[in-house]
């Protein structure tokens, strides 16, 4: 199971591309490709008829406006932004390139596209426990399927993005047990509150062989193991697109992001030919092709999980642009759920992923502003759309049963919820254990030193970009820092001048809380926790996203950190004194 570029587009040609339908050649081998683009991105396929390999082109009776396409050879019609066949009616679906986004776009063949397919096993009726699935919190549910128990992505303690995130839903008392005792677990991706290092502390101390998967991407899942302090000595990265069997009734299948492949992944569950679906937080999950019709399918739903336009400042982001804004995005990305629930029919839908909290009360600002979108109400509107699919909203702790849930999807024994005293949400968190271990970095001797700045961003490597950006160390309220430091990086020659710059350049000012930042630094780690963590605030001019400088620092970053030892023997200039820090 593979990946093929077929078309490479640059920046200004997806720049140029007009809603609706365009049609592109790749001139290298003639093969052409079909474009269909809306407010929600694009969409691609071949321009090839699955009837006989005809060739589309325009169609003039396509009174709906620039959405179907006409084969040349028996007058097949073709609904691009649907990918389906309309003409005639109900007969086939289009298979999709994966769009892939970066600068420019490149179209990506997945072979085979429906890799689940392969070696295809017939349903077997379950009997009743044989099969649950249980609700642990966030992201992390654990399957029982016959003999076997499988996890996946155990946040179970700590916060993830530094300090940013905490845990919404307490998990039950005994899921650090219960992680101990899994037969597999499931990391889908590096991001902190799906793979948790605090969690994952537990299970190095008692049992750090257990068998845990991951997807083959491109920046390794557990790319920080080493600098953690956490001892793993059983993970296994696995090959996208083919079956891993566990026994002879279980097996899983781990498929890319399309929209992310570089790290993020889903999974595909089967026991006895009954398919699990877990997208997890993909964007455009192996590229828009998934199975359909599978028992059960959960996927994230919340959003807000990006410091944008939350952590922004200046400008047009002012508190009712904000509101506004953050109001629609959380309305498109409902219906969006809701309509690939609708397309991809499973049986039994889940909304889960996206029970955290921005508890810390430094983040009152960015909790109060922050909404997401509730459980209840996507369940709502997918039985709407759907009045078949049975919903499930989790509560820490409540058990669906695969089998009752089949049988009778409107029964209520099949879904156990928590004793009625349990205690759901979670009221309060370890803030000082880990705002302690964070903040210790603050006054490291590697910050007494100003050559550190060099040092770092000559290490991080990103350049022959026009941007400058200018980083302000500030504490909590994110006002300048006491003796903080405050300086400029200008990334087209990876130069540190006094002040901007006399040319046209974009610019970038990012307030970053002073120890988030230096723990960053000294570790290494990825901007995801300042960013998608809200740590930062951000201004810029003129207001556009300089996709490659946020993809380097947030997923680029050399996976051996700094190495700081050497700056220091270096270092033998004599402490600078903090009034000159600029």
């Amino acid at each position: 199971s593979g990946s093929t570029t077929v078309l490479t587009l640059d920046a200004e040609t997806v720049n140029a591309l007009k809603h609706g339908i365009n049609f592109k050649k790749n001139r290298e081998d003639g093969k052409c490709y079909i474009i269909y683009k809306d407010n929600r991105g694009l969409r691609a396929c071949k321009n090839q008829c699955k009837h006989q390999g005809g060739l589309f082109i325009e169609d003039m009776e396509d009174i709906d406006g620039n959405r179907t396409v006409r084969c040349t050879k028996h007058n097949w019609k073709l609904n691009v932004s649907s990918m389906e066949y309309v003409n005639p009616p109900d007969c086939f679906t289009q298979d999709e390139l994966v769009v892939w986004v970066n600068e420019g776009v490149q179209l990506v063949e997945l072979s085979p596209p429906d890799p689940w397919n392969v070696d295809p096993k017939t349903p077997e009726e379950l009997e009743v426990g044989e099969v649950t699935v249980t609700y642990l919190t966030h992201a992390c549910m654990e399957l029982k399927c016959g003999r076997k128990t499988m996890l996946f992505d155990p946040w179970l303690t700590g916060p993830a993005f530094a300090r940013g995130w905490w845990l919404l839903h307490k998990p039950p008392e005994d899921s650090l047990e219960r992680l101990c005792q899994a037969d597999a677990i499931y990391i889908s991706h590096m991001h902190s509150d799906h793979l948790s290092y605090p969690s994952l502390k537990t299970l190095s101390d008692r049992r750090p062989d257990v068998p845990i998967y991951v997807g083959d991407t491109s920046r390794p899942v557990f790319w920080y193991l080493r600098s953690s302090g956490v001892t793993l000595t059983n993970i296994n990265v696995v090959p996208f697109g083919i079956w891993q069997n566990i026994d002879e009734h279980l097996r899983f299948m781990i498929l890319m992001d399309g929209v992310h492949p570089e790290m993020d992944t889903c999974i595909i569950v089967e026991y006895k030919g009954h398919k699990i679906l877990n997208t997890v937080d993909c964007t455009q999950p192996n590229g828009g092709q998934l199975p359909s019709a599978v028992d059960l399918m959960m996927s994230d739903f919340a959003g807000g999980a990006s410091g944008f336009p939350m952590s922004f400042t200046g400008g047009k982001y002012t508190e009712t642009w904000k509101a506004e804004f953050i109001k629609n995005e959380r309305k498109k990305l409902l219906n969006y759920k809701a309509q690939l629930v609708k397309t991809l029919q499973p049986k039994i839908y889940c909304p889960f992923a996206g029970y955290f909290i921005e508890a810390h009360p430094s983040d009152r600002y960015i909790r109060e502003i922050n909404m997401k979108n509730s459980a209840e109400e996507l369940n709502a509107l997918t039985r709407k759309l759907n009045p078949s699919i049975k919903t499930w909203t989790p509560k820490p702790g409540s058990v669906l049963d695969l089998s009752l849930a089949l049988k009778d999807p409107s029964s209520s024994m099949a879904i156990t919820d928590p004793p009625p005293n349990t205690q759901l949400y979670m009221n309060k968190w370890e803030f000082d254990l880990y705002m302690d271990e964070i903040n210790s970095v603050i006054t490291d001797d590697i910050f007494k030193h100003k050559n550190w700045i060099q040092f770092y961003y000559r290490w991080a490597d990103f350049k022959d970009y026009n941007l400058v950006v200018r980083v302000i160390e500030t504490d909590e309220d994110f006002r300048p820092f006491p003796n903080g430091y405050d300086y400029f990086v200008d990334f087209l020659d990876l130069s540190f001048p006094g002040q901007r710059p006399e040319r046209d350049h974009a610019y970038l000012e990012i307030k970053n809380r002073v120890g988030v930042m230096r723990y960053i630094v000294k570790n290494g780690l990825l901007w995801d926790s300042l960013y998608i963590g809200f740590q930062n605030r951000i201004s810029r001019d003129p207001d556009m996203f300089h996709f490659r400088f946020w993809n380097h620092f947030q997923i680029k970053l050399p996976t051996k950190r700094p190495d700081w030892n050497l700056f220091l023997l270096q270092e033998t200039s004599v402490p600078v004194q903090a009034d000159s820090h600029r």
